[in-house]
């Protein structure tokens, strides 16, 4: 398949011919997409988050925490970031970090609880 089949279309189109690729476990072709999209628009947190996941689920560890780290750098309480980042420190061998970043996306995942009400 030529450069230009991932390139073709509008940002649109390319988002969603990646999602296919990536429901249908072709991660390398999506991350392949993705990237471009990334690229054309770094400021949007899905593409880079859907990039890594496409990343961790083809092995490219290095790359996965690459841009589960920028995901966090322009939103540093995305918790779905956290805990990818958290998996893929242990896949890496690296629990002590890996430990850090899933306590943080535990705590981010959960409901804060009402206050009782304020009674005389």
């Amino acid at each position: 398949m030529s450069d230009g089949y991932y390139e073709f279309g509008t940002a649109a189109e390319r988002w969603e011919r990646a999602g296919f690729f990536f429901d249908a476990k072709e991660y390398v072709t999506a991350a392949r997409i993705l990237a471009g999209l990334v690229e054309e628009v770094p400021e949007q947190v899905a593409p880079r988050l859907l990039l890594a996941r496409a990343y961790y689920h083809s092995a490219r560890l290095g790359r996965a925490e690459t841009e589960l780290r920028a995901v966090l750098e322009r939103d540093p309480v995305e918790h779905y970031a956290r805990l990818m980042l958290g998996r893929t420190l242990e896949r890496q061998g690296r629990q002590t970090e890996a430990d850090t970043q899933l306590r943080l996306a535990d705590a981010l995942s959960r409901t804060p609880t009402a206050s009782p009400p304020i009674t005389s």
